[in-house]
């Protein structure tokens, strides 16, 4: 079939959720994708982070290979021994709390919503989230995500979240009340424009919350998994989460979410207060442990951190060339470029020239390889973005 023929495929039996480009992929290995017509495109995308050891990475196919042919699902009621794997490597990798799985970023929100509300008994209910901040589609997660465009058509939505500017301790301080129960963001804001958390703020709302028993949050949906060159993006801080959430990467490509509560926490969740059908089955834990594996194994993180200054130089090459370019800002393999300019048709462009990228904020490039990228790559990808930005 043609990219045509499918897409009036979708015109008459899907859902009109999502803002279409031309482009119908069928194939992927690496860092690299291939369409229906069997044209080539580098990924510098990954999906919103998804793919972050590249499509179809080997360990990852082989796991879900051996898995399907032992045992697809078990209910949660009874054990499941990669389930049990999986959160004890995500235990000992992080901050030696305590997960619940589910199948995705805002499932992971929802729970630490419903979370944070039974820690505060009734009594406390308020979280307070970030300006720009993307948290989810539910009803309550795209209520914690704090941009209007998000809300428009769904009001009223549910009570009990309060918005405060990005980086902005004072701003914080000045919304806790007696009713406050949670403080939420993500540290590196995704489809806010990679804006990130300053150090100091972080440990500042670190203190502020430990002091008034506040349950500080960090959705490292996007930025967790080794995406800024940490396996978690809280370890650049020297702060540790009350709550941390995970999804995107965490598969390899397959749907999973995991929320993560320090062990001290962690009754306050009991029996039948939560649950997720399909969360942490055998199929996606036994992908997310070849996840774990190959990041290990193959030296992931340091090759995000050495991927990432290199692209880093590349991309400050280019804002001297461009006087639209206003910015560059980042961190690991998580990049923006914000322009002067309209991005949509430089995405594009880029994509006719065999580039994929996104554009968030109307004005900024995101810029999301896998971590297996390799300098060639981003030498032949910002080539690309070059000859684009040259024409705009």
């Amino acid at each position: 079939m043609t990219t045509k023929e499918i897409a009036k495929l979708y015109e008459k039996y899907v859902l009109p959720t999502y803002s279409h480009l031309p482009l119908a992929l069928v194939k992927g290995k690496g860092v690299k994708v291939w369409d229906v017509h069997q044209r080539k495109y580098l990924d510098f995308f990954s999906g919103w982070g998804v793919s972050n050891l590249g499509h179809c990475h080997p360990r990852v196919v082989n796991a879900l290979k051996d898995q399907a042919r032992k045992l697809l699902h078990i209910p949660n009621n009874y054990y499941g021994l990669l389930q049990a794997r999986l959160a004890r490597e995500i235990s000992e990798a992080s901050f030696g709390g305590k997960v619940f799985f589910c199948n995705s970023g805002a499932e992971a929100n929802e729970a630490a919503i419903k979370f944070a509300r039974k820690y505060g008994r009734g009594e406390r209910y308020e979280i307070i989230s970030m300006l720009k901040s993307f948290h989810g589609r539910t009803l309550a997660t795209l209520t914690l995500t704090g941009q209007e465009k998000y809300h428009l058509g769904y009001k009223p939505l549910p009570s009990g979240f309060r918005y405060v500017p990005f980086n902005d301790i004072k701003a914080a301080k000045e919304a806790i009340n007696e009713k406050t129960i949670a403080i939420i963001l993500e540290l590196i804001q995704g489809e806010g424009g990679v804006n990130i958390a300053d150090e100091d703020y972080i440990k500042e709302l670190r203190q502020i919350c430990s002091e008034k028993d506040i349950l500080l949050i960090f959705d490292e949906v996007q930025t967790g998994i080794g995406r800024t060159g940490r396996l978690f993006c809280y370890q650049h801080y020297e702060v540790k989460p009350d709550v941390m959430l995970l999804a995107k990467g965490l598969g390899g490509g397959v749907p999973i979410g995991a929320i993560v509560v320090k062990k001290e926490l962690a009754d306050i969740f009991s029996p039948h207060s939560h649950a997720s059908t399909f969360g942490g089955n055998p199929l996606v834990c036994k992908a997310a442990l070849a996840v774990f594996k190959a990041i290990k194994k193959e030296k992931l993180l340091k090759n995000a951190v050495e991927m990432g200054a290199y692209l880093r130089e590349k991309l400050e090459g280019l804002k001297k060339k461009y006087s639209f370019i206003k910015e560059v800002r980042g961190k690991g393999l998580m990049w923006a470029v914000e322009l002067s300019i309209e991005g949509g048709e430089i995405v594009r462009a880029c994509l006719e020239k065999g580039l994929l990228i996104n554009c968030t904020q109307d004005k900024i490039l995101r810029i999301m390889p896998p971590l297996v990228i390799k300098k060639k790559d981003i030498d032949k990808g910002l080539g690309i973005l070059d000859e684009v930005l040259a024409a705009s």
